[in-house]
């Protein structure tokens, strides 16, 4: 691998590569580390790259191990997460805008709570558009497995928006 397929392959995917970390990690300048981490390891890489079979899934795999590795490690600086899903419409009343703003943030928060490998799954099907076995092949999954995860997440996360309806608050 050159600079400049590097440059046209990995580069284009570090977006999507933050957004897992950044999930992960629960920390921006973290995710950026693990972010590096991923690119630094596949440039020590390089010349094995042209066997990697899939360089989008083998990317997403290390950066998922990194995250968890990261945040293991004890390391953790706590910081705020950015919510990167923002509603602009001209058309929706400022009351409406604030409602879907809260029920954004709600659900975000959800899914933060979810166990590692939910969260993850969730986060590359639901969030990131992957296939099912493009989230398998990145988590090194089966696709059984990638489909109990996704099912369990978004299972728990339809119960606590249940819940919170019939209530009108969110349970911490």
């Amino acid at each position: 691998m050159n600079l400049e397929m590097f440059t046209k392959t990995v580069i284009p995917i570090k977006d999507k590569l933050y957004r897992l970390a950044l999930r992960v990690v629960g920390n921006p300048m973290e995710a950026e580390d693990v972010v590096q981490e991923v690119f630094i390891k596949l440039w020590n890489q390089r010349e094995q790259a042209d066997q990697i079979q899939n360089l989008e899934a083998w990317c997403v795999r290390v950066t998922k191990n990194l995250s968890i590795d990261k945040l293991r490690s004890g390391h953790r600086k706590m910081g705020d997460l950015p919510t990167g899903m923002e509603f602009h419409d001209d058309g929706v009343s400022p009351h409406k805008a604030a409602e879907l703003g809260d029920a954004v943030e709600n659900i975000r928060r959800m899914i933060l709570r979810l166990p590692e490998s939910q969260r993850a799954v969730i986060q590359l099907r639901d969030i990131e558009g992957l296939s099912y076995q493009e989230v398998a092949d990145a988590l090194d999954l089966s696709m059984e497995q990638v489909k109990v995860y996704l099912h369990r997440a978004r299972k728990t996360i339809r119960e606590q928006i249940i819940q919170n309806e019939k209530y009108g608050i969110e349970n911490h």
